[in-house]
C-alpha cells in the first residue's frame, strides 16, 4: 500500500511539473520555476565572472567579435520571438555576453541570457560564423530550457524532488554542484550530466536557425563539428564534448536539415 500511494505521489509531481516549451513544443519535466532557475543563475554568474574576468573588450579583438557574434544572435532571436508572439517568453532575460581566458574549450549560456565563451574553443571555431555555431547552440539550451530540465531530473533522482528552496537550505553544496553540472559552468565541475540525444537535436535545430537568422553560414556548422570531432584524437574528448557529442551521426543529421535551413532563414 505505501509503495502504491509513493508511486502515486511520484507521479503526480511529475504530472504537475510537466511544462510545455513555447519554442520546441514539447512537453519537459520542469520542476523548478523558470523564475527561481534565473535567479539562481544570475547569481552563479556573477560569482563565476568575480572569479574569472571577462577578456576586455577595448584591447583585445576576439572579445569584439564575441561581443559582436552574440549581438547579432540575440538580435535575430528578439526579433524572431517577436514575430511569433512569443516575446513574454524573453520578458525576464538579461543578456550579456563575455570571452573569459580559459584554454578549455567550451561556452554555455545560462537561464536568463548570461552568455560566456571560453578562448580555448576559439581554434575551434576559426571564424564567426563558426563562433555563431557555438553560441546559437548554447543559446538553444537555454532558450529550450534543456538545463532546467536535466537539473529537474537530477533534483528528483538526487534530492527526491524537493523544492528548490528548499534544497539550497537543507544542502546547498549538492544543489550548487548539480546546477554546475546541468549547464557546463567552470573547467572543474566533474562528471557534467548528459543532455539527452532529443536535447542535442533541438539545440542543433534551434542554433542552426538562430545563426542563420544572424547572418551565419550554417553550413560552417559541419566544419566545425568535424574539428571538435577531430580534436579527441581518440583520447578523450574536449569537455565541451562531453555533453555534446560530434560524431557522423550528429554531421548526418545537420545535413538533414541543412538545405531547409539555409533556404528558410539564411540571409547573407
Amino acid at each position: 500500500m505505501q509503495k502504491c500511494i509513493t508511486s502515486l505521489f511520484v507521479m503526480a509531481l511529475v504530472f504537475s511539473a510537466c511544462h510545455r516549451n513555447a519554442i520546441t513544443g514539447r512537453n519537459q519535466l520542469n520542476l523548478i520555476p523558470e523564475s527561481e532557475v534565473q535567479a539562481m543563475a544570475f547569481t552563479q554568474y556573477k560569482e563565476f565572472m568575480t572569479a574569472n574576468p571577462a577578456v576586455p573588450l577595448n584591447t583585445n579583438k576576439d572579445a569584439v567579435m564575441v561581443k559582436n557574434v552574440g549581438d547579432r544572435i540575440i538580435s535575430a532571436i528578439k526579433k524572431y520571438y517577436t514575430e511569433k508572439g512569443l516575446e513574454k517568453e524573453l520578458e525576464n532575460f538579461q543578456w550579456e555576453v563575455n570571452l573569459v581566458n580559459n584554454k578549455e574549450p567550451n561556452a554555455w549560456c545560462m537561464p536568463g541570457g548570461k552568455i560566456v565563451v571560453y578562448t580555448g574553443i576559439l581554434p575551434y571555431t576559426l571564424n564567426e560564423a563558426g563562433l555563431a555555431v557555438v553560441m546559437g547552440h548554447e543559446v538553444a539550451h537555454a532558450l529550450a530550457r534543456h538545463g532546467n530540465e536535466r537539473m529537474s531530473q537530477g533534483m528528483f533522482q538526487q534530492l527526491g524532488g524537493m523544492a528548490l528552496s528548499a534544497a539550497l537550505a537543507s544542502k546547498p553544496a549538492e544543489t550548487q554542484n548539480l546546477f554546475m553540472m546541468s549547464y557546463g559552468i567552470g573547467s572543474n565541475v566533474g562528471v557534467m550530466l548528459p543532455f539527452s540525444r532529443k536535447n542535442e537535436l533541438e539545440a542543433d535545430r534551434l542554433g542552426l536557425m538562430f545563426s542563420a537568422l544572424a547572418g551565419y553560414d550554417p553550413r560552417e556548422s559541419i566544419a566545425f563539428w568535424k574539428r571538435m570531432a577531430a580534436a579527441s584524437g581518440g583520447n578523450k574528448p574536449p569537455e565541451f564534448l562531453s555533453t555534446h557529442p560530434a560524431d557522423e551521426t550528429r554531421i548526418n543529421e545537420l545535413q538533414k536539415i541543412m538545405d531547409q535551413t539555409v533556404m528558410q532563414y539564411y540571409r547573407k
